[in-house]
């Protein structure tokens, strides 16, 4: 194996040890930490071409403010750490991601929240993807190392996911890609996530206040691969998480709307099932061959 020192075989998802077989000879992993960075607008511009138009990313200068986010700073009960990550060989683009660690102040853990992943095509089914769903468990060990937490603190990932549409293609491989990834969905029908609405500040007044909008968790418990039921009291902990995220870049008259939606989350002590993502897949038989695509969360 060829791994390069960025690379954590155990930081890999069940279902991407083959991501240990491919020639990584040359990768070079860039942490972006402000938009000075020579490599930022290369990053930032790949995913914004391809989230930005659908109004799936935040603009620049909310990026710019996720960059000075440190771990040891806890502001209304929550400290970050956000990343963002290049990947290149020989000057080329191979991939990046984002994603933001959050560590909460009454509990010991981190709680990940995936924003984007993007592959070049030339890199896709190379097993690159599977390196790049590891990279936010490196980031949970450097967020918690940095406030001086136990480096063997729970670690909970967690992906945003549009509803299953049998019309989708591209959502049946999304969740394809996630079940591979070792996610699982936290069941819809008990909690309706939320997710607060990205639009300028500008259109939300025009339009009669923030729309919301309903998507689906998909967690990843890192050393609990097994556990097929998850507690109301964490569900809510992972959803105020995200939320103390959010509230840190978004005015608070539109995060009140999503934080007013954990009133109707299932009691603390409530087991929530959590389900394999294909399984709304394979209950629609136009969608069925869609279980063996590759993809990334």
């Amino acid at each position: 194996m060829n791994l390069q020192p960025w690379m954590r075989p155990e930081h890999l998802a069940p279902g991407d040890t083959k991501s240990l077989q491919g020639d990584w000879s040359g990768l070079e992993l860039h942490a972006i930490r402000s938009t000075a960075d020579p490599f930022f607008e290369a990053a930032f511009r790949a995913l914004w071409k391809e989230f930005g138009a659908a109004g799936e990313m935040e603009q620049e200068e909310v990026i710019a403010e996720r960059m000075k986010w440190h771990p040891s700073q806890m502001h209304d009960e929550a400290a970050l750490l956000y990343a963002m990550q290049l990947i290149t060989r020989n000057g080329e683009f191979v991939a990046v991601r984002d994603h933001t660690a959050i560590l909460l102040a009454n509990e010991p853990g981190a709680i990940v929240h995936l924003s984007h992943n993007l592959v070049a095509p030339a890199w896709r089914r190379s097993g690159i993807a599977g390196w790049l769903r590891a990279l936010p468990v490196s980031t949970a060990r450097e967020a918690l190392a940095a406030a001086g937490r136990p480096p063997d603190a729970p670690v909970t990932l967690v992906g945003e996911m549009e509803h299953f549409n049998p019309e989708s293609e591209a959502t049946g491989i999304r969740l394809t890609a996630y079940e591979k990834a070792g996610y699982k969905m936290v069941d819809p029908s008990l909690v309706d996530y939320r997710q607060p609405d990205f639009r300028d500040p500008r259109i939300i007044d025009q339009e009669n206040g923030p729309q919301p909008i309903p998507l689906c968790l998909m967690l990843r418990r890192i050393g609990m691969v097994n556990e097929d039921f998850v507690s109301g009291a964490e569900v809510c902990q992972v959803v105020t998480a995200l939320y103390k995220m959010y509230g840190r870049s978004f005015r608070k008259q539109d995060m009140q709307a999503v934080f007013e939606t954990l009133k109707n989350y299932p009691p603390p002590h409530t087991r929530i099932p959590l389900v394999p993502p294909t399984r709304a897949v394979k209950n629609h038989p136009k969608q069925a061959r869609l279980a063996g695509v590759q993809g990334s969360p």
